[in-house]
């Protein structure tokens, strides 16, 4: 399933439209080009019910709030939701694949292969055999840190005009569970932005990130990789949230209580931030975009930030589920397709992802 915004063309007051105002190169970025969001794209997996999950825990699916989620046809690889968003993207920008110059793909699980590298082989099949292309692995915050790596190539590179950023999740199931790996309801999907240098509309004011490497091993599967190769004895996959936090803090409650603290305060730490360098207070967003998390992980979150529930994403979250670093762009489509968003308005896309790192982008449409 494959949906699609574009900025109307000039004179369609429909829906979505993003020519609000801009600034040259954003607040605290000197020198940084301006850039803006042309159309956006996405793909999801098959809608399906929460409690359809096999094994699922129906008590604590009904305390998170989901109401479906989005599971990819096994034949369908992370690869393939990505060239479909991007794809939709494209055609509603008008923009053809081989006048782009750069295509950045933002992964939080592992890719159909090893040892191969799926940025490049997205840029093969959509045709933008041209283009440069990127991988970003930072996890849930790489679709919100693209803009910045998008800013950065177009800065050393004057020649670059036309951006493909897309960011991708497909769950290994042999890996991840979707319901006990994390705090959300993992899902399937896909979503893409053409950005294009000095585009008024949708635009690109800053990017943030804090990254604490203390936590870098929190997430991780403990057998595949080079100190613990994939033998066929050792056990696979990442252990349930619960089971990780006592191995990772050795049973100190303390510690995991801290560091649970810590991941709020973090996150408005990074938004604050942004909006400081942008000079837009934190009370003027219209919506904060964060990571598809859960109804009450999405109520200690606006309370955090002091702002309220209804100025988040949390319904786009809970009729979708966590698509990894797709999410903050899957609100954003749907909001600007409904017309919820006009011009003139700032949003925030907002992210934590495992390594740890905390991540905002401010637009203003």
């Amino acid at each position: 399933m494959s949906t699609a915004w574009a900025e109307p063309s000039p004179g369609d007051p429909g829906p979505g439209t993003s020519a609000g105002p801009g600034i040259p190169a954003g607040p605290g970025s000197p020198g940084v080009p301006g850039l803006g969001i042309v159309a956006l794209g996405q793909a999801l997996g098959t809608p399906c019910e929460p409690g359809d999950l096999p094994g699922a825990d129906v008590a604590k699916l009904r305390n998170w709030g989901y109401r479906r989620l989005h599971r990819a046809e096994p034949a369908v690889g992370l690869t393939d939701l990505a060239v479909q968003a991007g794809e939709a993207a494209l055609r509603r920008a008008g923009v053809a694949a081989a006048d782009v110059d750069l295509v950045v793909l933002a992964i939080t699980d592992i890719a159909e292969y090893l040892y191969w590298d799926p940025a490049a082989a997205v840029q093969h099949r959509l045709g933008a055999d041209q283009a440069e292309a990127l991988l970003l692995t930072q996890a849930c915050g790489g679709g919100v840190t693209a803009f910045d790596t998008v800013a950065g190539r177009f800065a050393t590179h004057p020649g670059y005009r036309t951006a493909l950023v897309v960011a991708a999740n497909r769950i290994v199931e042999t890996y991840w569970d979707r319901v006990e790996t994390g705090s959300s309801l993992g899902a399937d999907g896909a979503a893409a932005a053409v950005l294009r240098r000095d585009h008024p509309g949708c635009r690109w004011l800053v990017s943030e990130t804090i990254s604490d490497g203390r936590y870098a091993g929190f997430m991780r599967m403990e057998a595949g990789g080079a100190a613990r190769p994939f033998t066929g004895t050792l056990p696979v996959g990442i252990a349930p949230m619960a089971e990780r936090m006592d191995r990772f803090f050795d049973g100190d409650g303390r510690a995991a209580l801290a560091f649970a603290d810590g991941l709020g305060a973090r996150t408005r730490e990074v938004l604050q931030r942004a909006c400081d360098r942008a000079g837009v207070p934190v009370d003027e967003l219209e919506r904060v975009l964060y990571l598809h998390d859960n109804r009450p992980a999405f109520a200690a979150l606006a309370e955090e930030l002091g702002i309220p529930l209804d100025r988040t994403n949390v319904e786009q979250a809970l009729a979708h589920g966590h698509c990894g670093p797709a999410d903050q762009l899957i609100s954003l489509e749907r909001l600007l397709s409904g017309g919820e968003l006009v011009p003139g308005d700032v949003v925030a896309l907002l992210s934590t992802g495992s390594g740890m790192h905390w991540a905002c982008t401010l637009l203003r449409i």
